[in-house]
């Protein structure tokens, strides 16, 4: 994990989502209890002040209940407003206590609400996140580390005892840090890799395929021959994104960043890593250092935007730096 200095995203409405989450109209009653959908190899329910039974498939799992699963185990809960929890091996999973709250106590597990349906709250340890009309892949090691990805839709992030929220997108992980108590900043992983788990590969087609493949093909359309970046690339004088060098692809890169619009921006970063994993460092810090800026208005009163460089704004420093690499001693520095 990258343990240099962060910039932290204090997002205010974030927070207030968090405390307010319930739309009206819609209960919390549909994830007080969960239908065991499916059972691979060692699965308990855990009845509150009870012992451990085998789970059978069809099984209700009501509020204040846990599922525990095995070595080489895994589990899938349907809720009644189609909600699915996919529990992997050696994960805990209760069932909230407070509503429409999911509480993970270790191992992985996937989690679909649809949308329009409510949304949930996903307790782990320190962090909760809130999540609607979303799919999420997440992993709680008994060390304490955490890893949030979200495959569609997109997802608010909440360190509780610190106070600091991001909106996490589709393609991108977050990482809890238990040693700095800190969320790590986003970054981009491959959905298509993403797949690849256990937790989808093994069970049934998820109803938010669809969508989750439709974030992967507009990643792919990025890169692919004679599209944005391989034009802008070329234009900058090489002859694929492949063969770039470094100052040649970023070169490409930023000509795409300062006139993408500003809800492509972050497929053009995660295609453009896809691309050139070697330069994700230099992508994602010229991604960082632009915003959208408001130029003026047309006629028909809407607003035009566009991209310009900005340095970006440190709160406060978590862990304070004395003589680092970022800042040079001054010469009557002791």
């Amino acid at each position: 994990m990258n343990m240099e200095r962060r910039y932290i995203l204090l997002v205010a409405p974030v927070a207030f989502a968090l405390a307010n989450w319930l739309p009206n109209g819609l209960s919390a009653a549909d994830l007080e209890e969960a239908k065991v959908t499916q059972v691979v190899q060692d699965v308990k329910v855990v009845p509150a002040g009870a012992a451990a039974r085998p789970a059978a498939v069809n099984e209700t799992v009501r509020q204040g209940n846990a599922v525990q699963t095995g070595v080489q185990s895994r589990s899938e809960l349907t809720y009644k407003d189609e909600t699915i929890t996919r529990l992997g091996e050696k994960t805990i999973y209760s069932v909230g206590k407070d509503g429409r709250t999911i509480d993970m106590g270790n191992g992985q597990f996937l989690l679909y609400v649809p949308k329009n349906k409510g949304g949930a709250k996903i307790k782990m340890g320190p962090v909760t996140a809130a999540i609607t009309g979303t799919t999420v892949l997440g992993q709680v090691y008994p060390s304490g580390i955490i890893e949030f990805t979200v495959l569609e839709g997109s997802a608010c992030i909440y360190l509780d005892r610190m106070g600091q929220s991001l909106l996490i997108m589709p393609g991108q992980m977050v990482v809890y840090d238990p040693i700095y108590m800190r969320l790590e900043d986003p970054v981009e992983v491959d959905l298509q890799q993403e797949l690849s788990s256990p937790l989808i590969r093994d069970f049934r087609r998820l109803p938010s395929a669809p969508l989750i493949e439709e974030e992967i093909q507009s990643h792919h359309q990025v890169v692919a021959p004679n599209g944005d970046l391989d034009r802008a690339v070329r234009a900058a004088g090489a002859a694929s994104i492949e063969t770039a060098t470094p100052d040649q692809f970023m070169q490409g890169f930023n000509s795409l960043l300062v006139r993408y619009p500003p809800s492509q921006v972050r497929t053009l970063v995660a295609g453009a890593i896809r691309a050139r994993p070697d330069l994700a460092d230099r992508i994602t810090a010229a991604a960082g250092q632009v915003r959208p800026v408001r130029r003026g208005y047309g006629k028909d009163a809407k607003d035009y935007k566009s991209y310009q460089p900005v340095q970006p704004f440190i709160i406060s420093p978590l862990t304070p730096q004395i003589n680092s690499p970022e800042k040079p001693p001054k010469n009557n520095d002791p």
